[in-house]
Order: C-alpha cells, then sequence, then structure tokens
C-alpha cells in the first residue's frame, strides 16, 4: 500500500437510502482492539505467558473531529446520539478496503474558540460484528 491522502478515509453513515459521508471531518481514526484471555498456569514453560487461542472480545472504535459542513449529517448524528441508537456505519480506508458494520455514538463533543469555528469531536463504539471487503 502506498502513501495515501488522510482525507480519503471516510466515515459514512447509513441514512435510510445508502450511506453518506459524514461531512466536515477533518480527521479521522480507526482502531481495532481484542482483549486476551490469560491462561498461564504453574507449568506454563519457563513461566511465560500463555493465551486461549481465538478467545476474548474483539471491538473497534472510531473517532473523528472536525467542523459543521453539512446540516443533514450534522443532524442526523446528533439525533442518533440523543437516541442512543446503534446504527450501521462504513469506514473506507483508501487502497485497503471497507469495514462495515453497526456502531454507537458513544462521545458527542462540541467546542469553539471565540474568534473561530465550532468544532465537534465524535466516538463510536462497535456493536456486533463487523465486515471487511478488500479493495
Amino acid at each position: 500500500m502506498t502513501a495515501q491522502k488522510g482525507k480519503d478515509l471516510l466515515v459514512k453513515i447509513a441514512d435510510g437510502a445508502g450511506y453518506t459521508t459524514v461531512a466536515g471531518l477533518r480527521t479521522r481514526r480507526l482502531a481495532f482492539n481484542a482483549e486476551t484471555v490469560d491462561i498461564t498456569h504453574a507449568e506454563s514453560a519457563n513461566r511465560w505467558r500463555e493465551l486461549l487461542d481465538g478467545a476474548g472480545v474483539k471491538r473497534a472504535a472510531v473517532s473523528g473531529r472536525g467542523l459543521f459542513k453539512d446540516a443533514s449529517t450534522d443532524a442526523l448524528m446528533r439525533q442518533i446520539f440523543f437516541d442512543g441508537a446503534v446504527k450501521a456505519y462504513q469506514i473506507v480506508i483508501p487502497d485497503f478496503g471497507t469495514v462495515q458494520g453497526a456502531f454507537q455514538i458513544a462521545n458527542l463533543e462540541f467546542a469553539g474558540e471565540h474568534n473561530g469555528e465550532v468544532t465537534y469531536d465524535v466516538s463510536l463504539e462497535s456493536a456486533g460484528e463487523l465486515t471487511f471487503t478488500a479493495l
């Protein structure tokens, strides 16, 4: 994979007619995490930790920071947060693939400087199995 433009990493939200890009995001981040299950015991070789293969909880977190640019996606995200709803999202990773599945907005923050624009931070947490489609 060659170097890619950060603006091409997209977060898309299901809007009832398909997926629409969450507008105004200046930074985006996708992180995958997996818990480990420690099965180390008294007879583990030289007391090295042993992990149970295929066990533990997997999760993904998406975060972004941006400014208000598109009233329809701003309103959609705000309503989803206040409803506590789990919705379908796509995260498009350029020249790599698309991660798709259910996420819940876990954090939505607003900030503004006296002489600047109002910005927002959003964090999403996976809420079910995710799929990956390679390009």
